[in-house]
């Protein structure tokens, strides 16, 4: 018996190490939830936690670099495969990769770990994952592709800033790199967006795919290449806040336009489409608040990036997911209703956390415990409905 449950566990490791979206995907989403849960203890005064960088560092860097930097990682090493035909990394190159995105959580969290040595943990996930992202593309010639590996590079570099700040005592430069980060992921996410929305509306609903108008595609990409250089490069402090403003404003109604193209309401009764397509409406709707926030003065910026983080990241990254686990399980592209009810949580914690702090300031907290319970029950949620998904072997190599 104990020679037969041995085996069975090798065979459960060995298949979750298989792809990288098997590890990646559950435990970033895992970690999500944990990482609320202990923000909102710390903002009810009911934990006392001292983390590397302090709380709000600690916050704002792993839900970027521990949760979605995961994902981020996860997808793309398991899109790899897909897009060379060359395997991507397995087995115990996949366990390193993941034992190190743990490690780093765990060493920011412990008091008596070394400033220095949370620095390198952390910063050695990014660029080693980058360069086994760029052996298949670069063994296939795949110049197109390429273009993902210097986004984690420079999603390294902003890592990099962030732990400045730290290390050197300097807030603003922290500031800098988290910010930098968000537009960064966003502008990940509008590549992403436009590549995988319309082609999969289009198979989902039997219609004639949308195809990008160049100038509409150059402009809003453009726009938010721009906007990213503008804050990673330091340019933004020496423009005046209104022109900054306008900028984005622009930036928002490109974006706008380019979404509205792509059939969102054909969509309605598939909640792979639909959730997706929401998600990259937070996009237009985060550039348009931080213009507002420039011109106006009416919101603050942390508000208007959270419509990005919670709003935008939150909801693709779920449909993502989701729709990655099954495809690459062998499985058919329909969620459970857990998950369609998980898809409308996050959604509702994204509408909290940003329009609750607008309709009354006072209730700022209250809102934001709200977001973060159900953005728990969302991602809560997927790890219960996908763990067995990611641990279990494909449904057609199952029965062999």
């Amino acid at each position: 018996m104990r020679n037969h449950a041995n085996k069975e566990q090798v065979k459960t490791e060995s298949v979750f190490f298989q792809l990288a979206f098997r590890p990646l995907f559950f435990a970033g989403g895992l970690f999500s939830c944990v990482a609320l849960v202990v923000w909102g203890l710390v903002l009810h005064g009911k934990l006392l936690f001292s983390p590397y960088g302090g709380v709000l560092f600690w916050h704002s860097h792993e839900m970027l670099f521990g949760f979605v930097c995961a994902v981020i990682v996860g997808f793309l090493l398991t899109a790899v495969q897909n897009w060379t035909g060359v395997r991507s990394i397995h087995g115990k190159k996949l366990l390193l990769l993941t034992s190190l995105w743990l490690l780093a959580r765990i060493a920011m969290v412990l008091p008596f770990v070394p400033k220095w040595c949370v620095f390198v943990i952390d910063m050695s996930f990014l660029p080693l994952a980058g360069y086994w992202l760029a052996q298949p593309i670069i063994l296939k010639g795949q110049m197109r592709n390429l273009f993902f590996v210097p986004i984690l590079l420079m999603l390294s570099a902003t890592n990099l800033l962030m732990h400045l700040g730290v290390v050197l005592g300097v807030f603003e430069l922290y500031q800098h790199g988290y910010m930098s980060a968000i537009l960064l992921i966003t502008l990940l996410m509008s590549v992403l967006g436009g590549r995988v929305i319309p082609f999969f509306t289009a198979n989902a609903t039997q219609t004639k795919k949308v195809v990008g108008k160049a100038w509409l595609e150059i402009a809003a990409l453009g726009s938010t290449w721009g906007m990213f250089f503008l804050y990673f490069c330091g340019l933004i402090y020496y423009i005046a806040d209104e022109v900054v403003g306008v900028l984005f404003v622009i930036c928002a109604l490109l974006h706008c336009l380019r979404a509205a193209r792509w059939h969102f309401f054909k969509t309605l009764s598939i909640p792979l489409l639909w959730s997706l397509h929401l998600a990259y409406w937070f996009i237009p709707l985060g550039i348009l608040l931080m213009g507002a926030a420039y011109l106006f003065e009416l919101l603050s910026i942390s508000t208007a990036f959270h419509a990005l983080t919670v709003g935008a990241m939150g909801n693709m990254i779920l449909s993502m997911m989701s729709r990655v686990s099954l495809g690459h399980t062998g499985r058919k592209l329909i969620v459970k209703h857990a998950i369609i009810f998980a898809f409308g949580a996050v959604l509702v914690a994204a509408l909290l956390r940003v329009f609750g702090v607008l309709i009354d300031a006072e209730l700022t907290l209250y809102f934001i415990s709200l977001s973060v319970i159900t953005w728990c029950i969302a991602y809560g949620l997927f790890s219960l409905v996908y763990f067995p998904v990611l641990t279990q072997p494909r449904v057609d190599e199952q029965s062999k």
